[in-house]
């Protein structure tokens, strides 16, 4: 379904200098904010006890973090979820040696305590412990389940189309999910494993729209036989122009829908799954198309050429001397 059809081929790949310069930077700085700042883990990674909290009134969260280090916690993360009476405490794990329920119990007890001494109207609402085994053993899962991911999206476009355009997919992809790890390493969101989700999801998202991409490059050299590979390209991109925009946009409505009325345990899953889609449209767009271009893909890469019989009318056909 096409709801507009753009008649002239837009030279994308005049600007695919420009593109790959922007996705440079944008991934350089994601580096160099994973390298110094790190990702703000959640405690599924991390191990520790969580506690939601429900305040009468806007709460100060510089003086619950205050009244929670007194109590010789000085790695606590105090902040704000949904709304500003809503607080929520992260509690590092103090003693490995204890019963790991009987310490989370004992931490959430005495900091509730604390709090209620301060503010009596204080309620807790939830509290979670994890043990940092689980977090190590899920870090290392989710390690793998991306390299797996990774590795499949390889072999199949290789299989599927060329191996250029297989190096190329991951290339852009990849750069998708440092991009929304930068983000999320900047701005210290919280990443939790539903953010990982959102980033595996993001990775199938990307090579789906490649894929797209790619099949209309490899129709574009079966028909137009005398455009180079850059007019194949630029050609391919247009004529997906219109369903590009019809279906990232009604993915991102619903993503939207989830970020804004989806509760605090959607939040960052929507928000990771909202900069994967902006980037992924523009990675496989553009980035991956140029990287496939400038590693010398043609024509005869994805047409295999004919092999001709013998002509059955020809008398001599199948003679041997």
């Amino acid at each position: 379904m096409e709801f507009f059809r753009i008649r002239k081929d837009i030279p994308f790949m005049k600007q695919a200098l420009v593109f790959n310069a922007i996705s440079f930077i944008t991934f350089a700085l994601a580096v160099v904010f994973l390298l110094t700042r790190g990702l703000h883990l959640s405690v599924e990674f991390t191990g520790g006890t969580v506690m939601e909290l429900a305040y009468g009134q806007s709460a100060d969260l510089a003086k619950i973090r205050q009244t929670v280090s007194a109590l010789g916690y000085p790695e606590v993360q105090v902040q704000n979820f949904g709304t500003a009476r809503d607080v929520m405490i992260r509690l590092p794990t103090l003693n490995k040696d204890m019963d790991k329920s009987l310490t989370s119990a004992r931490q959430s007890e005495q900091v509730l305590a604390a709090l209620q001494a301060v503010d009596p109207q204080v309620k807790l609402r939830r509290t979670e412990f994890v043990g940092p085994q689980v977090g190590e053993e899920l870090v290392h899962g989710g390690l793998m389940a991306l390299a797996m991911v990774v590795i499949g999206i390889v072999i199949y476009l290789a299989l599927r189309f060329e191996w250029k355009f297989g190096v190329a997919a991951i290339i852009a992809n990849l750069h998708d999910v440092v991009i929304i790890l930068g983000f999320f390493a900047f701005f210290q969101w919280e990443f939790s494993l539903s953010v990982l989700a959102a980033v595996l999801a993001v990775l199938g998202y990307s090579v789906n729209e490649s894929v797209v991409i790619f099949d209309r490059i490899r129709e574009a050299f079966r028909k137009y036989r005398k455009m180079d590979t850059a007019a194949v390209i630029d050609h391919a991109i247009t004529s997906t122009m219109s369903r590009t925009i019809i279906t990232h946009a009604s993915t991102e409505a619903m993503v939207l829908s989830m970020f804004f009325f989806g509760g605090p345990s959607l939040h960052y899953f929507a928000l990771a799954l909202t900069i994967g889609i902006l980037f992924g449209i523009y990675s496989s767009v553009f980035v991956a198309a140029a990287i496939a271009m400038w590693l010398g893909v043609k024509r005869e890469d994805l047409v295999r050429p004919i092999k001709k019989g013998p002509d059955p009318s020809d008398p001599n056909a199948g003679a041997t001397v």
